[in-house]
């Protein structure tokens, strides 16, 4: 078989320009640290480390949001710390006012301190985070938590808590409601007055003789002719406690308490008087100012502001153990995020090993690898130059 010039000219550019591509490649995996350059060096190698990649991805989202849960949970407990030092002073100052030795005067001045600290309070309760979202808002995070008016503060966001996914397989929630916090309070020595018609309104509960009152429900019956009985159905049967012709806007009083009803009273029409189970802290507070700011006259004023003294004192003890269970709620979270942002740190570590098992080069091989396709490209350079010279004529 005769062999032509250029087949030897061709067969030898095609080897040197193969051994060139090997070189190339083991150069450019020494330079990036990885084995597979592209799906087509190993196509099932590619694929899962395209999977774990994806997984690595997530499990760095997931960190994400556990450091924005944190600052969440962290600007909460900061609010809250607050708001356990703002109680606290409330408290001394009620303990202050029960000073046998202070007049009303004296009284007075305390109630205006107080005052502030109802400013404090509402601010506390409306505080923005760094976004300038309302968080005791609920879902309604942009509408302020509580608007006030004369003393008493109606909430405007509503029960949702938001959520992050800060694992796998949990959620956890980065706020909690307003109305959590400062208004779902157990409450003592209040009472919640209703209506069954809506023809009459009825006056909150106010208090004429504190030694009298017993805590008991009540029902206010109207039948024909204007009369009108108060029912105490507590007690099994019923006991009337109290009875007379009804006159819009007259005071109704029994057992140290006294109501107003206003309106029209048909046969059969019923006003009710519960004790509350709840109260708020701004309900609490707004009570305790008024009652500093009333002349404790004569022997009943004096019992009315024992007894409203010792209700806000135990309503105060309520409203700090309710912030002091939110917090304790608060510190759990945050403990369970440093938990879980040590699992995702090893979890994080697992991903990169495991694809720098798929994808990453040898070094030491590649480098031997370098050097061994070097010199045998070197050497097909050298038998090329070599070989084309081969001619009859320099033999000649």
């Amino acid at each position: 078989m005769r062999i032509s010039t250029n087949m030897i000219y061709t067969a030898g550019v095609a080897r040197m320009a193969d051994l060139q591509s090997s070189l190339l490649k083991t150069q450019q995996q020494i330079s990036t640290g990885k084995r597979v350059l592209t799906p087509s060096d190993d196509p099932v190698a590619a694929a899962r480390a395209l999977d774990l990649g994806q997984g690595k991805a997530v499990n760095l989202q997931y960190g994400t949001n556990r450091a924005n849960a944190k600052n969440s949970l962290s600007l909460e407990e900061s609010v809250l710390t607050g708001l356990t030092s703002l109680i606290q002073d409330m408290q001394t100052q009620t303990v202050e006012a029960g000073n046998g030795a202070y007049d009303d005067t004296q009284r007075k001045y305390i109630a205006t301190d107080l005052r502030s600290r109802y400013d404090e309070l509402m601010g506390l309760a409306n505080t923005r985070d760094a976004e300038g979202n309302y968080l005791f808002s609920g879902f309604k995070s942009t509408t302020e938590a509580f608007t006030s008016s004369s003393l008493t503060a109606k909430y405007d966001g509503d029960q949702g808590q938001r959520m992050l996914q800060v694992g796998p397989t949990r959620q956890m929630a980065i706020s909690d409601t307003g109305d959590a916090i400062f208004q779902n309070i157990k409450s003592t020595g209040l009472f919640n007055t209703a209506s069954t018609s809506s023809a009459l309104t009825v006056s909150p509960l106010s208090t004429v003789d504190a030694s009298a009152v017993t805590g008991h429900n009540y029902n206010v019956v109207f039948s024909s002719g204007a009369a009108y009985s108060v029912q105490d159905v507590t007690n099994s049967p019923a006991t009337t406690v109290a009875s007379g012709t009804y006159t819009s806007g007259t005071p109704i009083v029994f057992e140290g308490v006294q109501l107003t009803i206003t309106g029209t009273a048909a046969s059969g029409d019923t006003a009710t008087v519960r004790p509350s189970t709840e109260q708020s802290m701004f309900t609490t507070l707004g009570n305790l100012i008024n009652l500093l700011e009333t002349p404790a006259t004569g022997v009943t004023g004096k019992a009315n502001l024992t007894k409203g003294l010792a209700d806000a004192s135990a309503n105060l003890a309520n409203a700090l153990d309710n912030v002091l269970t939110v917090r304790a709620s608060i510190g759990s979270r945050l403990k369970e995020i440093d938990s879980l942002d040590s699992s995702g740190t090893d979890r994080d570590i697992q991903y990169e090993s495991s694809i720098s098992d798929l994808i990453n080069v040898d070094s030491l091989k590649a480098i031997s690898d370098f050097n061994m396709q070097q010199i045998t490209l070197e050497a097909a350079q050298k038998t090329f130059t070599a070989t084309s010279k081969l001619s009859l004529f320099n033999f000649l």
